[in-house]
């Protein structure tokens, strides 16, 4: 015969007792915790996008090899805080962001006179982005990678079709006094009716890809928003530098 102890009533945990008030804190505590982190993840995918594009430029004019080699150290940073679950979101994007610079420093470095070669240089990480996705690894990193690289397709796309790429070529081998009329003649490209209507077109497009997944509750997407929505606050200064010069 099995003996057992039975159990007193007043053992068992109540109701009340699983509405403490620190469990109730914990509860409200955490969805504000992971809210806070995709807003931070939003804010740095536009940073990563629109404030490098500022210093990457005049580095690969001066010194390319100098910005190919930061390229390295952005990988080690971006594996070291991967590697650690406290600091892993960080990681993960680290990495999606070491694609756009490599494709940077490749393009602006070498290559930057011929506008064609432009969208495939940007695409050369989309085969590890895909890859990574489908083995649901680094998804914010390469969400981040892949909203730079839409946003820098749809870019040179409007380039094509305001026929603004004889002015890129012409601005590559320009000098400083030069390029204020090649400015100029592109302003007036796209000010045309065909000009306003593609960029009120695209400009919209990137709004929409950019603020619909937001509606989304994981990170990889708040990422990819970011980095689409960046491409319109770039856009935007290279248009205003345009319009000053």
């Amino acid at each position: 015969m099995i003996s057992y102890t039975p159990v007193p009533p007043q053992s068992y945990v109540s109701e009340p007792a699983l509405e403490s008030p620190a469990i109730a804190v914990g509860l409200e505590a955490a969805p504000t915790k992971i809210s806070r982190q995709r807003l931070w993840v939003f804010l740095a995918a536009i940073f990563l996008v629109s404030v490098p594009v500022f210093i990457q430029a005049p580095l690969v004019r001066l010194v390319p090899f100098a910005s190919l080699v930061t390229t390295c150290g952005f990988f080690l940073w971006g594996r070291k805080l991967f590697a650690q679950e406290r600091t892993q979101v960080w990681g993960d994007l680290m990495l999606g962001f070491t694609w756009t610079w490599l494709a940077g420093s490749v393009y602006w470095g070498w290559l930057r006179w011929e506008p064609f070669l432009h969208l495939p240089i940007e695409a050369i990480g989309l085969p590890f982005a895909i890859w990574g996705i489908a083995r649901n690894h680094g998804k914010i990193g390469n969400f981040f990678y892949l909203g730079s690289l839409i946003g820098t397709a749809l870019t040179d796309i409007f380039f094509y079709l305001v026929n603004l790429i004889p002015f890129w070529r012409t601005l590559m081998v320009s000098s400083e006094e030069s390029a204020r009329l090649v400015f100029q003649g592109a302003i007036a490209q796209i000010q045309t009716p065909g000009g306003i209507s593609w960029a009120i077109l695209l400009v919209s497009l990137l709004l929409v890809m950019s603020l619909v997944p937001l509606r989304s509750q994981q990170l990889h997407w708040w990422a990819f928003s970011g980095a689409v929505l960046s491409t319109i606050l770039v856009d935007g200064l290279f248009l205003l530098a345009a319009c000053a010069a």
